[in-house]
């Protein structure tokens, strides 16, 4: 049973929670305050989790997925527990995500009570609503803004009460690394998404435009990283460029691979995103 609900949560995927979060404390003035960066950091998790149990629940129901699928397992769609269990699942994890967002609203005021509300509609309705925006292709746009700007924002917004250039920048970082996942998983999935109607940017625009996507986003971060040492005038913050070679090798394998073999893509775009993040940390600490 906690096996199935571990399937549910999709671990491998919560380097999207994750990962911005650090970014965000790694530019934090020290010293950070460590309750505030804890409540931050578990209220990202569970509405990252409680997006995926939707996302789980709500495209069996729509028919995305199905028997055929080419990704990992969906616990709704292999009738391991069912879509009303995974619903209600979701709605605790948004419970415990407002519940961390208590502190951070204390402390920050009006902004994060925003960020927070937008942060558990918007989860909703990425799959849910009468305008889903996963089906709608709006899913890049939703990830670049909720996993990126305002993932690092509001973090470091809670530990500094402003934001600045480095941390705007910081956020399309954490939101380019994020859609290079979703973009994978899109494109692995086009043909069942064509069959539900599921119009991701990938079926509007066809899959040359999503490995262009792909590799927009896996290159781009590397860019902005060094706007972010300048904008910071910390050399060490350079040391993120060290995993150029992995976004490399994932937009190389991107041009060549197709179904199945996209899920060994997903798993480098993974590892992408948390060497950039480790990297990121590192350095903000040496500097």
């Amino acid at each position: 049973m906690i096996r199935n609900w571990l399937l549910a949560a999709r671990p491998k995927t919560l380097s999207a929670a994750v990962v911005p979060v650090m970014l965000g404390l790694a530019l934090a003035p020290r010293p950070i305050h460590v309750g505030l960066a804890a409540c931050t950091l578990f209220g990202a998790l569970f509405i990252q989790i409680a997006t995926n149990f939707i996302n789980d629940a709500l495209d069996f129901k729509k028919g995305a997925d199905t028997t055929e699928r080419l990704g990992p397992v969906r616990v709704t769609q292999a009738g391991l527990i069912s879509a009303e269990g995974v619903m209600r699942a979701a709605y605790v994890c948004f419970g415990l995500a407002a519940l961390c967002g208590i502190p951070l609203i204390l402390r920050g005021g009006w902004p994060l009570l925003a960020i927070g509300v937008a942060s558990i509609l918007c989860s909703y309705i990425y799959t849910g609503g009468p305008y889903p925006l996963a089906y709608n292709g709006l899913g890049e746009l939703f990830v670049m803004i909720f996993f990126g700007f305002v993932a690092v924002a509001g973090t470091y917004y809670v530990q500094a009460l402003t934001i600045d250039r480095a941390v705007i920048l910081a956020g399309y970082i954490a939101g380019s690394l994020a859609t290079v996942l979703l973009v994978i998983n899109n494109l692995r999935d086009v043909e069942s998404d064509r069959v539900s109607s599921k119009k991701t940017m990938v079926v509007r625009l066809g899959e040359g435009f999503a490995r262009f996507e792909i590799a927009f986003f896996a290159f781009t971060p590397f860019v902005a990283q060094l706007f972010v040492a300048g904008a910071r005038n910390r050399s060490w913050l350079l040391l993120p460029l060290g995993a150029a070679f992995i976004a490399l090798e994932l937009i190389n394998r991107i041009r060549r691979s197709h179904g199945r073999e996209l899920n060994r893509c997903l798993a480098m775009a993974g590892a992408l995103q948390w060497a950039f993040g480790i990297l990121f940390v590192i350095g903000s600490l040496i500097g």
